[in-house]
């Protein structure tokens, strides 16, 4: 019963639940296929053996039933030719050949069950063997997404977030920085605007006095008159 139990076992128990306990998803799929193909040499062995052993008491009725017939038709052969002494001792050795033949019937018959069973359940596990290789590839890339998912879902809800949080704040400085140069900026400029007018005052009084001197010159009339 083991090993066709164990087979049973793998087959029933909840993959779901296996995975999410298995540190390693993808190693435990492979080592329970590897258990299972290890599981079907074994048991190629043993239906062998159980095969060889059928084959071999099955030539043994064979022979004892063959031994039976040659013994009749000797002792046949004997009374026609008078020879009933050797009549008799041949029926005593088909009597023999009989014996063994009851023997070895229900031995066989119960020799070809077993095998016939054993035959069945190698079919069974290795029709399993090739649904799990078939299942096996699926629940890999099923892992395989699943781990992605869990990580983009972690990084969503704060894990790895930061970097995230330093890219912010880094940006955050890069703004103020911008923001006082511009304050200098508006600063210079106002400060430029001030010495300009400044400048254009003691021009324009230049100008007046040049102006009133070239009408004194000219005998003008002077521009407050």
């Amino acid at each position: 019963m083991g090993i066709f139990s164990r087979i049973s076992d793998i087959f029933k128990a909840n993959v779901n639940d296996a995975l999410d306990q298995a540190e390693d998803p993808e190693k435990m799929l492979k080592q329970m296929v590897l258990e299972m193909e290890e599981a079907v040499n074994r048991n190629t062995l043993a239906v062998a053996n159980a095969i060889a052993n059928e084959k071999s008491l099955e030539r043994k009725l064979a022979k004892a039933k063959d031994q039976s017939a040659d013994w009749q038709a000797k002792a046949t052969q004997a009374l026609q030719a008078g020879r009933e002494d050797l009549a008799k001792a041949a029926l005593e050795k088909k009597i023999v050949s009989d014996r063994n033949a009851a023997d070895l019937e229900p031995i066989y018959a119960q020799a070809k069950a077993t095998s016939d069973k054993l035959r069945g359940q190698l079919d069974q596990i290795k029709n399993k063997l090739e649904e799990a290789r078939s299942r096996q590839s699926t629940l890999i890339a099923r892992s395989q997404a699943a781990k992605a998912q869990k990580e983009i879902a972690q990084s969503f809800s704060g894990v790895g977030s930061d970097a995230f949080s330093k890219f912010d704040k880094f940006e955050g400085k890069i703004e103020k920085v911008e923001a006082e140069a511009s304050a200098f900026e508006q600063l210079a400029g106002e400060n430029t605007s001030l010495e300009q007018e400044f400048k254009q005052l003691g021009s324009s009084a230049s100008v007046d006095a040049a102006l009133e001197k070239l009408k004194a010159n000219l005998q003008l009339p002077p521009s407050n008159e």
